[in-house]
């Protein structure tokens, strides 16, 4: 069996969890089936590159991954199943399977309609993007969702969709990359010490990280907040949170905002040696920052959206927080109330991340999930 990956994200440019499960999922798909990985950019290692057509170099961002979407269908030509991850590269297995007669798999790590604040990056783009993905779910041969959570909005949102081509396969966790680490270099060398706070992610407004630096003015004044928080969607958003956060360092000591992408070893000394990693997304499939924190041994604080309570066990690996877009300082007020009651109990905190490590361990490994996968290719191959 051969299965042809399509993915906008290949190491080294990794910038999000889509891309972080791509790269896990086709390394353990490869002891499996073979697999060709096609990806956007240049050239490099693993993967066939797909640039852009130079006719579209200052057309619509959306208009130009659908460009490349072209060139990417015709070099899965051969392969027996194709499998696209994010609106990205749908279209590409969608015009595969008319143009080959191949089962065409989508996984959803998050879905466009439910992303309004798309429309600050995309411009008029957003509506193709939207057709892209819909179109395509509409038509897939299977569709898997990264959680039971995504899969009631896969539905909701695309009633056409036949219930019984939607599958959860979570995302997983390398449990060998994310382990505690005892080492310290990396705190020191960014001046960060005990207790602390963390966070990981992007700066887009689906991870909510306007909601934590409110939160922070009312978190113990004696821990760190430590943000590791690159990569804006748009240079306005970028520009509100780095406000935000000049804003908050000057009412409080203890911010550390580290504004590049963090080398995967000092991330996971990061994750290891914190008081507990917070996660205020507004939106979240699944989530996979939260296990790599558990992996770590590692509590959480997270809000209780998409298919985070799937992963955090409220209580036992963490605390969740209930988001209501409709009173945020209500959600704000409890971020901080959550944060506060595990600094004051490292003891329970503690115990919360060996819990989150065995559960990581125990239910999203990545052999588990990628043999799920290809159980449902051989399904639709009959």
């Amino acid at each position: 069996m051969r299965v042809g990956i399509l993915t906008r994200e290949w190491p080294p440019d990794i910038y999000g969890g889509a891309g972080v499960h791509v790269t896990h999922l086709a390394r353990e798909l490869a002891q499996l089936a073979s697999v060709d990985v096609h990806c956007f950019g240049t050239q490099r290692a693993g993967a066939t590159a797909h640039g852009g057509w130079e006719a579209l170099a200052d057309a619509n961002p959306a208009l130009r991954v659908l460009g490349t979407d072209l060139a990417m269908t015709a070099g899965v030509a051969g392969c027996d199943v194709v499998h696209s991850h994010t609106w990205y590269t749908n279209l590409a297995g969608h015009l595969a399977k008319l143009l080959y007669g191949v089962p065409h798999v989508a996984t959803s790590h998050s879905l466009e309609p439910l992303r309004p604040w798309k429309a600050e990056q995309l411009g008029g783009g957003y509506a193709l993007s939207c057709w892209a993905e819909r179109t395509a779910l509409e038509a897939a041969d299977a569709v898997i969702a990264v959680s039971v959570g995504m899969r009631a909005d896969v539905l909701t949102t695309y009633p056409a969709v036949d219930p019984g081509r939607v599958h959860v396969i979570p995302n997983g966790v390398d449990t060998a990359e994310f382990c505690p680490d005892p080492h310290t270099d990396a705190l020191e060398r960014h001046g960060i010490r005990s207790p602390y706070v963390l966070h990981v992610g992007r700066i887009t407004r689906q991870k909510g990280l306007p909601h934590l630096l409110a939160a922070a003015r009312m978190v113990d004044p004696t821990a760190q907040i430590v943000l590791c928080a690159s990569s804006p969607d748009t240079a306005a958003f970028g520009s509100e949170v780095a406000a935000g956060i000049r804003a908050l360092q000057e009412e409080r000591g203890g911010i550390v905002w580290l504004r590049d992408p963090v080398p995967h070893p000092e991330l996971v000394q990061l994750y290891t040696h914190a008081s507990m990693f917070v996660c205020p997304s507004v939106y979240e499939p699944q989530g996979i920052v939260n296990l790599e924190a558990m992996a770590c041994e590692t509590a959480v604080v997270a809000s209780a959206v998409g298919g985070i309570p799937e992963v955090v066990d409220d209580g036992s690996t963490g605390l969740l927080v209930r988001y209501d877009a409709g009173d945020t300082t209500r959600f704000d007020a409890g971020l901080a109330q959550s944060m506060n009651t595990l600094l004051a109990d490292p003891a329970r905190a503690k115990a919360m991340g060996r819990a989150g490590r065995v559960r990581a361990v125990e239910q999203f490994g990545w052999a588990r999930i990628a043999m799920r996968t290809v159980d449902l290719y051989r399904d639709l191959l009959g």
